[in-house]
């Protein structure tokens, strides 16, 4: 077991995965055991979960700078990307990073009257104005570059672009505060430490309307009496866009984020990169300031598997990401098998 920040954690040496998926907290772990075993006995109720559903919406709405009504509740990014794509009108003109992840982008190229524009990552602020919308990943999943959140905030104050932000591979160890952003999804299984199966929408108050189009029993008034039948009774705000929770992963987020945001981000953001820029240094690339390291070098990701290292293979190169459970000992393994 590995201590940090508070908590302890049953990662392997040389896990450097946390970019595809995260380790969760052993209590977090713990509780969705217990979860589980309840279940196995016929010892829960709906209703049970309804607390967690809350803790997890609302640190969701912490970590991003929100509020939790603001927060809508789904299963994966891209299914709540998907609601936003299918709200816009035909015709709308939608600005995209070059090779961005495709649940940021598929959705709105999936949409026959949309017409979507793939620039590189640093230019986006600069043609944010001339688009009606903006989807980006705060950070890429393929190479860890972090968008220019502050261009594209300046880019949304003067003028009438919206921008949708992807914290997927963010939320967890970059600090952020997006309650300008008209919509901020993110997933949960990554740097949130958390089960597979819960996401998150944040919507701005000033941001256009989103078709509900995934409307259930969970997004109603009040989803233990509006179970049945017309009219049409949704929610007010963000929650008429909640999809039913996947109760498990809401039981461990509940317990994974309560945790997370109640933490110095600003000291998280320093570990995590602090030992991603270590690694780069040594073997001689630029400090890039991101949790996530990319490494395009032959045999790289065998060569890491075969030391033990945990890693990626993305864009045709290995990807090592940093978390707040990682040491440097971790560093001076995957540095060794590369060099």
């Amino acid at each position: 077991m590995r201590e940090a920040f508070g908590a302890r954690f049953d990662v392997p040496d040389g896990y450097l995965n946390t970019a595809s998926i995260g380790i969760p907290t052993a209590d977090a772990a713990r509780a969705v055991a217990e979860s589980v075993a309840r279940w196995g006995s016929g010892r829960d109720l709906p209703e049970d979960f309804e607390p967690a559903v809350a803790d997890a919406r609302a640190s969701f709405a912490a970590l991003v700078g929100t509020t939790a009504e603001r927060v809508a509740i789904g299963a994966t990014a891209s299914q709540l990307v998907g609601l936003v794509a299918a709200s816009l009108p035909a015709g709308a003109r939608v600005l995209v990073a070059e090779n961005e992840f495709t649940s940021v982008v598929f959705p709105f190229a999936a949409q026959p009257d949309v017409q979507v524009t793939e620039v590189p990552l640093d230019e986006i602020a600069e043609h944010a104005a001339d688009h009606d919308l903006v989807a980006v990943s705060a950070v890429q999943s393929s190479d860890g570059r972090i968008v220019d959140l502050d261009g594209l905030r300046r880019s949304a104050a003067v003028g009438s672009t919206r921008v949708l932000i992807d914290v997927t591979q963010a939320l967890g160890w970059l600090p952020v505060r997006l309650d300008w952003a008209d919509w901020v999804v993110g997933a949960a299984y990554k740097w949130l430490l958390s089960p597979r199966g819960a996401a998150w929408l944040a919507v701005h108050p000033d941001a256009p309307e989103v078709v509900p189009n995934s409307a259930n029993w969970y997004a109603g008034q009040d989803p233990w009496s509006t179970t049945y039948g017309l009219p049409l009774r949704l929610a007010g705000g963000a929650r008429s866009l909640d999809l039913s929770p996947t109760w498990f992963a809401q039981v461990g987020a509940a317990v994974a984020m309560r945790w997370l945001a109640g933490l110095d981000m600003a000291a998280v953001a320093a570990h995590c990169t602090g030992l991603a820029d270590e690694f780069s240094a040594a073997l001689g690339l630029p400090a890039a300031g991101s949790a996530i390291v990319s490494v395009r070098a032959p045999d790289a990701v065998s060569k890491l598997t075969e030391a033990g290292i945990t890693c990626a293979a993305r864009a045709g190169r290995a990807r090592l990401s940093f978390h707040l459970y990682n040491t440097s000992a971790d560093v001076e393994r995957a540095v060794r098998a590369l060099r």
